[in-house]
């Protein structure tokens, strides 16, 4: 039994836009109006030797203050994106603030990446609500992430990237962090390395 060419038509314009509908909705989901990307808290690790050259990046933090992370190396360093509109960015402030308080600074340091935040005082409201004990650069127009190419984009807000003690990315959340003991991990691993 053959089947004539318009028999066959509707089979195959049910299944092209089958597939149109689906690779619709991937391309949108999380976006919405939003401007970011919400990320559902993929966790990447990168081996010593799979990483890329040391991330430069330094600015102003919310109080005009400088900050670089050239003064940071020796420690492993946790980089935080978050942007005080952002909401997803509240539901993990807790566990980042209670692992900054964890650590000991000598080893670990905490900075933060305000992103896309119009003023500097609703950025500065966002660390007073939180209690955030660890200084944020200020970047209004989010150029910062460029220096983390490979790893996050311009949207990528919230995600919390992990810097060995030579200021490499050793891993990377993308989204939400699940929970404070996954950061606590992630930088015990990374602390754990040979400097």
């Amino acid at each position: 039994m053959s089947i004539s060419p318009t028999q066959g038509r509707p089979a195959a314009a049910l299944a092209l836009a089958c597939l149109l509908l689906l690779g619709a909705c991937s391309s949108l989901e999380g976006t919405g109006e939003k401007g970011y990307v919400s990320g559902n808290g993929q966790i990447s690790e990168l081996a010593p030797g799979e990483r890329q050259d040391p991330v430069e990046l330094a600015g102003e933090d919310l109080d005009g203050d400088p900050v670089s992370l050239t003064d940071l190396r020796g420690r492993v360093v946790v980089i935080n994106v978050w942007g005080a509109w952002c909401t997803d960015c509240r539901k993990e402030a807790p566990d980042l603030v209670e692992v900054a308080e964890e650590v000991d600074p000598e080893q670990v340091a905490f900075l933060g990446i305000d992103a896309r935040d119009p003023s500097r005082e609703n950025a500065r409201g966002y660390v007073r609500t939180f209690e955030v004990p660890y200084p944020s650069l200020y970047d209004p127009k989010g150029e910062s992430l460029l220096e983390f190419r490979g790893t996050l984009t311009p949207n990528s807000i919230p995600s919390t990237v992990v810097l060995d003690r030579q200021g490499r990315v050793a891993a990377s959340v993308l989204g939400v962090l699940p929970s404070a003991g996954t950061l606590t991990a992630l930088i015990d691993d990374v602390a754990a390395e040979d400097g």
